[in-house]
């Protein structure tokens, strides 16, 4: 579009230029010739006073060299009856002594004659200026009438390189003009083409992006009338498929929410009910009711596509909502004899999370600690704040994760082992949507430790291995030889009143494996 713009622009600015330069450029010719002819009659019209007097060829071979700026002026007298008592008509080489009447004359011709003696005749015969061509340009022929009536005829030669003198220097300055308004008109051409094609790129690209689930990509609203109408409705658009996609992923954390946990309760509850078929038969409907569930999870999972981020100003208080969990899960845990322990949530807590993202990914892993777990088992939640990150801990007292690859792969979706993978795909998407990242190690109560790495600049950081790698050493200066990325004195210190890292700047190179 915008070369086709250009195109046109240019076929028209040449149109145009070409109409008017090319009969500018005769009229410039036309009025040179003129100029010079017009010189050529001032010079004839310099001679006929002095004919019209005398036909003595000494003065009129002075007035002729006085008129003349060159050698290109010559006079033509014919031949005839001298006139009478004038005493100065003379024929001859300036005798002074002329008879009367009934003496003849001859004819004079000074300086040099270039037209033919028809032409000279011709003017004579028709008693008018006239033109004619000559080898190296023309002859202007002014006839002019002598005191005894005959015609004289003043000859002044106009070259060639006088006729078109200045002409090639116009028509250069011409096709100047006429090149530089048809540069001028493919700037402006290209500048309004970029105006018109820039918005349609940008709109064709948020379009691609929106197609391949960046459900971010906007269209600013800017250019031509139809093209900023185009980006107006393209935005409303995806607002709509945004907001469609977000009914859906809380409608997904919801039932997620809604049935997993309660499935929960009645599973450790069917437990205890001791041996019977009536027993048996209970424990295995809910074994089969969390299949289902799973199912449906698994399903409503998998035809999601990823949104992006939440922007800046949106999210939630992470302390918050691990308060809020905390106190639902205690009721569970103090059932079963468990301990709690809760840090890190003393003051607010800000991260770029969806709350409904947040609940979801705790109650997916608490929910793993009372399924894989013994009862009585303890387990703690921490929350460390940051500069530039937050770090959630879920760590428990079990008998930890033997492969905490595997169980990164299930979270991945292979569903392998009868499991969905739905907890720690959850918790990985919602750390993965900031930039941040999800680890599995060995915590300080002896058991399993997740670590939910969040971003809050939005930057993925500096990472020394594979997201979702699982790294088992130490980092440098740790106060414990417990789980990574968690001191073992900080933890034990923690049952006692643990300490606020709030404002800490995390470092991942040097602070985390």
């Amino acid at each position: 579009m915008r070369w086709a713009l250009v195109k046109v622009c240019v076929a028209v600015t040449t149109m145009v230029v070409v109409a008017f330069a090319v009969p500018l450029g005769l009229v410039i010719r036309e009025m040179a010739r003129d100029r010079a002819f017009s010189n050529a009659e001032r010079e004839a019209a310099a001679v006929a006073p002095a004919l019209s007097i005398t036909t003595d060829r000494e003065e009129l071979e002075r007035v002729v060299a006085s008129a003349a700026s060159d050698a290109g002026m010559a006079v033509h007298i014919p031949a005839g009856d001298a006139a009478t008592g004038s005493g100065d008509a003379t024929g001859g080489g300036g005798a002074g002594d002329a008879a009367g009447a009934g003496q003849k004359q001859q004819a004079v011709d000074i300086g040099r004659q270039r037209a033919t003696d028809k032409d000279i005749a011709a003017t004579r015969r028709l008693g008018r200026a006239s033109t004619a061509e000559v080898p190296g340009g023309s002859t202007l022929l002014q006839p002019v009438a002598l005191s005894s009536g005959a015609i004289a005829v003043v000859e002044v030669y106009v070259p060639e390189s006088e006729v078109t003198n200045g002409v090639g220097t116009a028509w250069a300055v011409l096709a100047g003009v006429g090149a530089a308004l048809v540069v001028g008109s493919v700037a402006v051409a290209d500048r309004l083409g970029v105006r018109m094609v820039q918005p349609a790129q940008r709109l064709v690209e948020s379009a691609h992006q929106l197609g391949e689930g960046k459900l971010g990509a906007r269209v600013p609203e800017e250019g031509p009338t139809e093209l900023r109408l185009a980006a107006v409705a393209f935005n409303s658009m995806a607002d709509q498929v945004v907001q469609l996609l977000a009914n859906e992923r809380e409608l997904a954390a919801d039932l997620s929410h809604r049935l997993r946990t309660p499935l929960t309760v009645l599973r450790l509850n069917a437990a205890s009910l001791g041996d019977g078929p009536a027993a048996e038969q209970t424990r295995a409907a809910v074994a089969q009711l969390e299949r289902e569930v799973d199912t449906i999870i698994r399903t409503a999972r998998d035809a999601k596509p990823q949104t992006a981020a939440v922007g800046a100003g949106a999210g939630c208080d992470a302390a918050e909502v691990v308060r809020e969990r905390m106190d639902f899960w205690s009721a569970l845990a103090e059932d079963e004899g468990r301990k709690v322990r809760v840090a890190g949530v003393d003051r607010p807590v800000r991260i770029p999370v969806a709350r409904a993202d947040l609940v979801a990914a705790l109650d997916a892993l608490l929910g793993n600690v009372f399924r894989h777990t013994a009862e009585g088992t303890a387990f703690a939640v921490d929350v460390h704040n940051g500069e530039d990150a937050v770090i959630v801990l879920v760590s428990d007292a079990g008998p930890g994760i033997a492969d905490p690859e595997a169980a990164m792969a299930r979270g991945r979706g292979s569903g392998a082992d009868g499991s969905t993978g739905l907890g720690l795909d959850i918790v990985r998407r919602l750390a993965e949507s900031t930039g941040g990242d999800v680890r599995i190690g060995r915590s300080v109560l002896g058991g399993t430790e997740v670590r939910i790495w969040i971003q809050l600049d939005g930057h993925e950081p500096e990472r020394r291995g594979h997201r979702g790698a699982v790294r088992r050493r130490r980092p440098a200066g740790s106060d414990g030889p417990d789980g990574p990325g968690r001191s073992g004195r900080s933890g034990r210190s923690g049952r006692s009143g643990r300490s606020d890292r709030s404002g800490a700047r995390f470092n991942r190179p040097r602070s985390l494996p």
